[in-house]
């Protein structure tokens, strides 16, 4: 079973706090928003650990380095069976600075020409409600379970 790990950042405003999600890159994604979100993750296998391999996909979807102490949240299992290992982690970190890893593939289909796309595209800081129906499905219990972290400090 395939395993991924990614960072869930928040970070506190005036009107509450906000989290930090990613917009996949490449064509089967472009037009899709709602339900098309994610953290920033990636897969990993051991001896890499799943924060290690959660702070290096950070960086290479969106260039940007993050510090400090990352508390683990419950997995949650993804759609296509893939289990996610999220770490939620105070910081702050500019969307416009995104500079995102990229991936070729054949476009378009059968066309003989591989293209290059970002792995992420954009990204972005939302209320938990608006992250709610941004976020894919799988991930949507991530944001309860940073609710439930955060009432606990």
């Amino acid at each position: 079973m395939k395993q991924s790990a990614g960072l869930l950042l928040w970070r506190r405003r005036d009107a509450g706090i906000e989290v930090f999600l990613v917009h996949p890159g490449g064509p089967y994604w472009q037009r899709k928003d709602d339900g098309a979100w994610s953290i920033p993750k990636g897969e990993f296998e051991a001896p890499e650990s799943p924060l290690d391999a959660a702070r290096r996909e950070f960086v290479e979807e969106t260039g940007l380095a993050v510090h400090g102490e990352g508390v683990p949240l419950p997995p949650v299992r993804q759609a296509g069976g893939k289990t996610v290992h999220p770490f939620a982690l105070e910081a702050d970190v500019d969307p416009a600075r995104l500079r995102s890893n990229r991936f070729g593939i054949e476009w378009p289909p059968r066309s003989g020409r591989v293209r290059q796309f970002p792995e992420v595209d954009r990204a972005g800081w939302f209320t938990p409600e608006v992250a709610q129906r941004k976020l894919v499905a799988g991930q949507r219990p991530m944001l309860e379970a940073l609710r439930a972290l955060l009432e606990r400090r």
